[in-house]
């Protein structure tokens, strides 16, 4: 019989008895931490509302990323892998040295979706959700796709890139055969939508897809369990996952941490999660900021090394 994770179990019974809750879990779906909303320290925040503070100059960041040659050593060993057939999908990261930022800064005046700071160990200002659950439906909207908006005819660049599309369509398929694994009825609902990013120093465009199915009734009592067999997220790792995780584990030349995992909130009846994407890190007396890129057969290394450094940046 297979076991859970202590997050798993403690999420399992907070939602059989629709008790309120904030969690985040680790990429690999091995650590969480759990807080009912009445127990949230003050140290951890979140809001999942898009609400920033007035600022009127944005935070900048200096980048000390990793050279390219690092990098480089890392893509050929994916990418022989994709060339073997070993994986169709990878995202491969990096943790890029950064100037020193004040976490409490950075968490009040960035604007997302969702921005969690976790203590002053790490601050997340995430634009890509991971699961919602509303009346027993649960969606899910993969993030693939991504191209500056100030280049000319940039959507039409986005939209008709062969490399681009081929990775959209393997991360939907990946996802819509993990929520087979908890949810019936599992259909395509939007397909390649284009979404802006907004950054000072240039906006983003990314392209969604949206995927829905239908959970059975008392999801809730299985909440923990639910989410372990979606972990990591796929968007974030690749496919067929086994392999993926193995190919990453070889070519990264770091740990990712929390950061490619997942936070979300529990308010009794529906369920908001986001992809700890946008990421950084305080640990000893550096900063890092933790960025990826996904990498098909197709890929280049120098336009993807420029992807992972475009990345690099607090929106607001």
């Amino acid at each position: 019989m297979k076991t859970f994770p202590t997050w798993a179990e403690k999420l399992n019974e907070l939602g059989a008895k629709y008790t309120p809750c904030f969690f985040t879990i680790n990429y690999q779906g091995t650590q969480g931490h759990v807080f009912p909303l009445t127990d949230l320290p003050e140290s951890v925040r979140f809001s999942f509302s898009e609400k920033t503070a007035p600022t009127e100059v944005p935070i900048t960041i200096e980048k000390h990323p990793v050279p390219y040659e690092v990098f480089e050593k890392s893509f050929q060993k994916v990418h022989a892998h994709l060339k073997k057939g070993d994986t169709e999908l990878i995202n491969l990261t990096l943790a890029s040295e950064i100037s020193p930022v004040s976490l409490e800064e950075a968490y009040q005046k960035a604007k997302a979706k969702y921005k969690i700071l976790y203590k002053d160990e790490w601050v997340c200002f995430s634009p890509e959700i991971f699961v919602k659950i509303e009346d027993n439906h649960i969606k899910t909207y993969p993030m693939k796709g991504t191209i500056s908006a100030t280049l000319p005819d940039a959507e039409a660049l986005l939209l008709n890139n062969p490399k681009e599309i081929d990775e959209h369509k393997k991360v939907v398929a990946l996802l819509s055969k993990d929520l087979a694994q908890v949810a019936s009825d599992i259909h395509v609902s939007r397909f390649r939508y284009v979404d802006v990013i907004e950054k000072s120093t240039g906006d983003l465009l990314q392209t969604s897809s949206e995927i829905i199915g239908t959970l059975p009734d008392n999801w809730q009592a299985q909440l923990g369990t639910l989410l372990s067999k979606l972990l990591p997220a796929g968007s974030i790792c690749g496919a067929p996952r086994e392999n993926t995780m193995k190919v990453i584990a070889e070519a990264e030349t770091y740990d990712r941490g929390f950061y490619t995992g997942i936070a979300g909130v529990f308010d009794g009846k529906t369920l908001d999660t986001c992809v700890l994407i946008r990421f950084i890190e305080h640990i000893g007396e550096k900063f890092y900021y933790k960025s990826g890129a996904g990498i098909t057969v197709q890929s280049k290394p120098e336009s993807e090394y420029k992807e992972i450094l475009e990345k690099i940046y607090i929106p607001n």
